[in-house]
């Protein structure tokens, strides 16, 4: 097996959203429930813009699965835009006032597009459902080996959750008993009431939102390679996410405050375990995951379409002039914690899927339990010379 990737297709108000996922052995047994479930999450938070009143996101699979189980062969997902049979057939008013902080204006320019439409339309974050579903069919077959993906909301502006006393079985567990997806009950409160406050101004927020993938063998990853670093493909997966740009590993910022001394996780000995007491690395060192749970965190700036006018040019004319709204969220970071969750489900089973090989379940897990674990009886040393490189 060559390992898992997808490809999506789509329009925002095209007739669907499509996905091709390939490299998910045969064998798993399929849940349409489960990934329809994930669909509904991405579509709600407060701070949700109208389209989200519109559509009721339904999978439907075209592909690679046979009497509710994976097939091998690749898996084709439909997810239909409710909302097309409003624009089918109708003239469109020109779109040529490219607006801040969106690919509108990028786009024609590498293009050459004779209207902003087209960048708008593959450019939105509609694209975000077919990778939630995708994202879906990787938690389904993480889950067959106990690897739990989970994310949620630590700030919204300038509003911070303290999340130190919670750990991250609950803060997974609490999110999603949030409105803004946040695990503490009076930080929710108040990002609700900022998000309200910049409705009435006619603005957006941003914040940030953690993510933390729980169970993972020690050994996915690779540092032989640049691009086979895991912490290099998670970054890339998770600022592939519109409007996210930022990106940490760890306590990878707070950690560049500090002497060397004070950010390491020292190695204990439990028995014949090697066991870290603290994990600042976030699970990985030096591209490969060590053990602990992977913590990634992801900044989520405020969305550019706002309701208060932007300056910019139209380029029919070639006269300044104010920004046109187009219907978007004003707080999009609750509902961004399950595009990030599937994109960095997507990254994990591909390093699995890489580690074990095999094309079926079932010869997966035979290798996943001989995997070598972080223990003196899988690490015994040669405690002698080694002379690596002999003269000719």
């Amino acid at each position: 097996m060559m390992g898992v990737r997808f490809l999506t297709a789509g329009e925002s108000h095209g007739s669907a959203m499509l996905a091709v996922l390939e490299g998910i052995p045969a064998g798993l047994v399929w849940n349409t429930e489960f990934i329809n479930h994930e669909l509904a999450r991405r579509q709600q938070g407060f701070g949700a813009g109208p389209r989200m009143k519109l559509e009721q996101d339904q999978v439907q699979v075209l592909s690679g699965v046979m009497e509710g189980i994976t097939i091998g062969s690749p898996i084709g997902l439909v997810i239909e835009n409710q909302d097309h049979k409003r624009w089918k057939g109708k003239a469109i008013e020109p779109f040529t006032i490219p607006r801040p902080g969106h690919a509108d204006l990028t786009g024609a320019i590498k293009y050459g597009y004779k209207d902003l439409r087209p960048a708008l339309e593959r450019a939105s974050a509609r694209e975000t459902v077919a990778r939630v579903a995708v994202g879906a069919v990787c938690k389904l077959f993480l889950a067959q080996f106990d690897i739990k993906v989970g994310g949620y909301v630590i700030s919204i502006g300038n509003i911070e959750a303290d999340l130190k006393d919670c750990n991250l079985i609950n803060r997974i567990r609490l999110a999603e008993l949030s409105v803004v997806r946040c695990p503490s009950v009076e930080a929710s409160e108040a990002m609700e009431n900022a998000i309200r406050n910049v409705i009435q101004q006619k603005d957006t927020l941003g914040g940030v939102i953690e993510v933390v993938v729980m169970g993972l063998p020690a050994g996915l990853g690779s540092f032989v390679h640049w691009d086979r670093r895991l912490d290099s493909q998670l970054g890339a997966a998770i600022l592939s996410v519109p409007a996210i740009k930022g990106v940490e590993l760890g306590s990878a910022f707070e950690n560049a405050r500090l002497s060397g001394s004070q950010v390491q996780d020292a190695i204990f000995l439990e028995g014949e375990k090697l066991v870290r007491q603290t994990n600042r690395a976030g699970g990985l060192e030096g591209g490969v995951t060590n053990g602990e749970p992977v913590i990634l965190r992801a900044a989520m700036k405020p969305i550019a379409t706002t309701l208060k006018p932007q300056l910019s040019v139209d380029l029919g004319n070639g006269h300044e002039v104010e920004t046109r709204y187009e219907r978007s969220d004003f707080c999009p970071v609750p509902r961004a914690v399950v595009v990030l969750e599937a994109v960095v489900s997507y990254v994990i089973a591909q390093a699995l899927v890489e580690k074990l090989g095999g094309d079926s379940m079932d010869e997966m897990f035979f290798r996943y339990a001989t995997l070598r674990q972080a223990r003196l009886s899988d690490l015994m040393m040669e405690s002698k010379e080694h002379i690596y490189w002999q003269e000719k």
